[in-house]
């Protein structure tokens, strides 16, 4: 190890964000003042939560969510980033990723109310329009063409996340993990040459407990998973994840799907539209477009089976030593780990 990276400070940076917790973890000399930093990765995930929240009824999107159809709204530039990349993997999808959700996100009681029995056959029964083919874009602007309830709760939380990897790039950090709950994004390498390790957590509701590892550099990883946020309706537990030909939650999936990709909103919607699509379905299509995914299916008294895709996961990723060592610098857990407000 060289005198230099000895020589630099690690820095844990953390603070609040969507109902839960972001993270940024680098190394800089010795005198750099952190506070600075600190306030601009808060600026940055607030913005993002200003913007894309369903939780604030003063959001960007609540006020597009709130306009008529037909009519042009307004709307900041991250936001228009994020509805043109959540309908872009909406149509590569299939439609398996729908950001025009909203209605059956908050009916089941994944919003800020519990789950309403008539907002429930509302949103199982209304003839439904994907979002991909329900909104139009114009300068600065956007409008819908069929009555739309977006929610961004499955990419927005991995778009703040690259929005704390940019600003420390903008603070002439090339080297950092940062993370909001499961969600990571690894720029460049640890002072000592190595990757950054990150858990992939195994699919237990009772514990958390790492599945396998991974090395990253200049990559994000997402998972979602059916263990950690889930609602009680009439007895019966449901997962978060929607599904759009249903207006309803999930009946079947796998345990969990992680994706790694280029920038974590990419890696947070595919990890969605792979666990609605499924370990067959999902598969073929991640083979497509490409795609390092690992898909955990649920075996034999709590053991879970690893299907993975892509060169990254073409074999099982390391399984954590049990000997005492090095612990990873950060999880991967479900993307919506728990139901909290954002």
């Amino acid at each position: 190890m060289s005198k230099m990276s000895t020589d630099l400070v690690r820095h844990a940076l953390h603070g609040p964000t969507m109902g839960t917790r972001w993270s940024a973890l680098f190394f800089a000399p010795p005198g750099r003042d952190p506070e600075p930093i600190r306030a601009a990765l808060q600026v940055a995930v607030d913005e993002v939560d200003a913007q894309m929240s369903t939780w604030k009824p003063g959001s960007d999107l609540m006020r597009l969510n709130a306009a008529p159809v037909g009519e042009w709204q307004e709307v900041p530039a991250r936001l228009l980033d994020v509805l043109r990349l959540g309908l872009e993997i909406g149509r590569a999808s299939g439609g398996a990723f729908d950001i025009g959700m909203g209605d059956a996100v908050t009916a089941w009681g994944f919003g800020a109310d519990a789950a309403a029995p008539d907002h429930i056959r509302a949103a199982m029964s209304v003839p439904r329009v994907p979002a991909h083919t329900a909104l139009e874009f114009g300068e600065g602007r956007v409008r819908k063409t069929a009555p739309l309830a977006l929610d961004l709760n499955g990419i927005a939380k991995g778009y703040g996340v690259d929005r704390l990897s940019e600003t420390l790039g903008e603070f002439g950090i090339a080297a950092s993990l940062v993370g909001i709950d499961g969600e990571m994004r690894a720029c460049g390498l640890r002072p000592d040459g190595e990757a950054w390790t990150i858990a992939v957590e195994a699919p237990d509701p009772e514990r958390r407990a790492p599945q396998s590892i991974l090395a990253l550099k200049d990559a994000a990883v997402a998972t979602s998973g059916d263990y950690r946020h889930w609602v009680e309706v009439q007895g019966r537990r449901f997962s978060h994840t929607m599904d759009p030909r249903r207006g309803a939650p999930l009946l079947s999936s796998p345990a969990s799907v992680t994706v790694v990709a280029q920038s974590c909103a990419e890696a947070d919607a595919w990890a969605t539209a792979l666990m609605v699509l499924g370990p067959d379905t999902g598969a073929k299509l991640a083979q497509q477009r490409g795609l390092d995914a690992l898909f955990l299916l649920r075996g034999a008294e709590g053991s879970a089976r690893a299907v993975g895709v892509g060169g990254l996961f073409s074999q099982a990723p390391a399984a954590p030593e049990r000997r005492p060592g090095p612990v990873p610098e950060g999880p991967s857990g479900p993307g919506r780990a728990q139901q909290r407000p954002r």
